[in-house]
């Protein structure tokens, strides 16, 4: 049993307790202060654990997110007071409202990364905040709105809130728990790791953001209505504040950032730090000194802890246990491992079967300028089905820039690509990967802070709701992806870090992840390009294992000799065209490829084929 396994079976039992705990403890401790402490730290905890959705298990930084607070809060109030409804409409009113705030945010933001993702989440908060003071006909201003008092014995006043916050809470944390086991979470986490990448083995990265989004939203909107009854007043300036933002990316942070646990177990610090810190530091000034508290806190966190707390413990606790597990090179097919036809019929999927066309590729008059540089200028060459066919040339002369405009990687300036007879040249790269394109890359790009095999059940080969929601570390995907892993020989691997591997093995596991997809064409962008031999030989058996299973293998190779050995026809570049065609055995003897290769300069435009 793995360590990872332990920690799982020990999730459940922990949070079990954990509940069991809170809900007896106003039962058993009826001390008003202690409770409003756990009420602000559930609230707070909420906050944490939806934000970790996008921050952590996204990668996108929010200072916004007090926001959904906000206007769940002032849902509710403008609903009850204003309207005169019934306290659970305003409550189910804040469901909607801040799911519609969440996907607008993820609409505006859907091309935004890095630190202009930042200051436009800072910017929504701020903006809000303006709109709160200035409709006044339905927010009352400055001067907010007065909540009504439920009607409840008081030692009972604060019980509705209480085990209110602790159903959402629990509730929430049962969300991340799914969205983290779940298809829907692998795919988060491979957009946290390389996003263009991510989009390359499936991944309809921009929808995957929205949802997420929205779920981050929704139970911090529910809190916020509860919240707004539980003080019993809304205004603008105490609930979209930037204060409160920083303190939820404190939590997180200290917590861990990208687990389970880590947002409740930060957030559980920093409340009562923050209550400590209203008492010592009170007045006018109270607020600032506690945002230049928190400020230096989080640069503390992030010097001092990066990972936080529960990571470290955790790595702490795996090196003890027992050392983690070395790459060795040039390791050889491990016992057990599948051959490749009984792995790619457990990876076969039921894609629509392709038009019966002769030639699977053809890509025509390709155009590609980078500044006053073609990179291709007129390239042409068709790759027949079932082959395996090899694109070579010197450097410069365009074959990853072919590569490129064939999975979608970027834009062609002119020219068309046909994938089976049909047009792709406009299609987006996740669409192109469900057709069947599938393409490793010359320098590997696997998700390194990842297990191999959560890189192996990231890839998505068709988008269907079900498919998100199914376990993705059991089940069938588990199932493929000891399939995928067994074709390449690396099973005993399946758990290790991804980056911890050697160059040549991570080479194998970024083709086993590309072979999830169940691919009609590989491309492979120089897959014997600083291995050692052992590998090389291997990944030759690979290659002709995916031709005796009907697959068609694009290589972009340096290595002649692997070239020449492998493929059945070759299409030679050199500044940006194609300048020969032929069988092995005719390019190793064509002229013009020898000049191309051994001259000083690239052929001239009159010498291409």
């Amino acid at each position: 049993m793995t360590a990872l396994t332990q920690r799982r079976r020990l999730t459940l039992p922990i949070m079990a307790a954990a509940t069991l705990l809170l809900a007896l403890s106003p039962l058993t401790w009826n001390n008003l202060y202690v409770q409003n402490m756990i009420i602000m730290t559930m609230i707070l905890g909420v906050m944490a654990v939806t934000w970790n959705v996008m921050g952590g298990f996204t990668g996108y930084i929010s200072l916004g997110h007090s926001a959904f607070l906000g206007v769940g809060a002032y849902t509710t109030a403008v609903l009850v007071v204003q309207f005169g409804l019934p306290w659970w409409v305003g409550l189910l009113a804040s469901v909607v409202s801040s799911a519609v705030l969440a996907g607008i945010f993820g609409l505006v933001t859907r091309r935004a990364r890095g630190t202009a993702y930042i200051m436009v989440t800072f910017a929504a908060l701020e903006l809000l905040k303006v709109l709160a003071m200035n409709l006044t006909d339905l927010t009352n201003g400055n001067h907010g709105l007065t909540m009504p008092f439920l009607r409840t014995e008081r030692q009972f006043q604060q019980w509705p809130y209480y085990y209110g916050l602790l159903a959402l809470l629990v509730l929430t944390v049962l969300m991340t728990l799914w969205i983290r086991r779940s298809k829907f979470g692998a795919g988060l986490l491979s957009i946290r790791e390389d996003e263009d990448k991510a989009a390359s083995i499936g991944i309809m990265t921009s929808r995957y953001k929205l949802i997420a989004f929205v779920l981050s939203g929704i139970p911090v909107g529910i809190a916020g209505g509860i919240y707004a009854y539980y003080i019993g007043f809304v205004e603008p300036r105490g609930y979209f504040l930037i204060a409160v933002s920083m303190q939820v990316v404190l939590a997180v942070l200290l917590g861990g950032r990208g687990t389970i646990w880590g947002p409740l177990l930060g957030a559980a610090i920093v409340e009562p730090l923050s209550q400590f810190t209203n008492a010592v530091i009170g007045g006018p000034q109270g607020g600032a000194w506690r945002l230049v508290l928190f400020g230096a806190i989080l640069l503390a966190v992030i010097l001092g802890l990066p990972q936080g707390i529960i990571p470290a413990v955790r790595r702490l606790i795996d090196r003890q246990r027992a050392k983690r597990t070395t790459a060795t090179t040039g390791e050889r097919f491990t016992a057990g491992a599948l051959s490749t036809g009984d792995a790619l019929k457990v990876l076969e999927t039921f894609r629509e079967p392709a038009p019966a066309t002769e030639l699977i590729l053809e890509v025509d008059d390709l155009r590609k300028r980078f500044g006053g540089i073609a990179a291709l200028d007129g390239c042409s060459f068709q790759v027949p089905r079932g082959s395996v066919t090899a694109l070579i040339g010197p450097n410069g002369s365009g074959k990853t820039t072919a590569f490129n405009m064939i999975d979608g990687s970027a834009r062609l300036d002119g020219g068309t690509i046909r994938y089976n007879g049909e047009r792709i040249d406009s299609l987006p790269r996740w669409k192109r990967a469900h057709l069947g394109i599938g393409r490793t890359f010359q320098t590997t790009r696997l998700f390194p802070a990842l297990t191999v095999r959560e890189n192996l059940v990231a890839p998505l080969r068709e988008f269907r709701w079900g498919a998100l929601a199914s376990p993705s570390m059991s089940g069938v995907e588990s199932e493929r992806a000891e399939a995928a892993i067994g074709l390449v020989g690396l099973g005993r691997y399946l758990d290790a870090e991804a980056g911890g591997l050697s160059y040549g093995q991570q080479k194998l596991v970024e083709l086993a992840q590309v072979l999830v997809l169940d691919p009609e064409l590989v491309l492979l962008d120089e897959p014997a390009g600083g291995i050692n031999p052992a590998i090389v030989e291997q990944m030759a058996e690979i290659i002709a294992g995916l031709k005796a299973a009907g697959k068609t293998v694009l290589i972009v190779e340096h290595n002649m000799p692997f070239v020449l050995e492998n493929s059945e026809l070759v299409h030679v570049l050199s500044a940006g065209a194609r300048i020969a065609s032929g069988t092995p055995d005719e390019i190793r003897n064509n002229p013009v490829v020898l000049e191309a290769y051994l001259g000083d300069t690239p052929v001239e435009t009159g010498a291409r084929a």
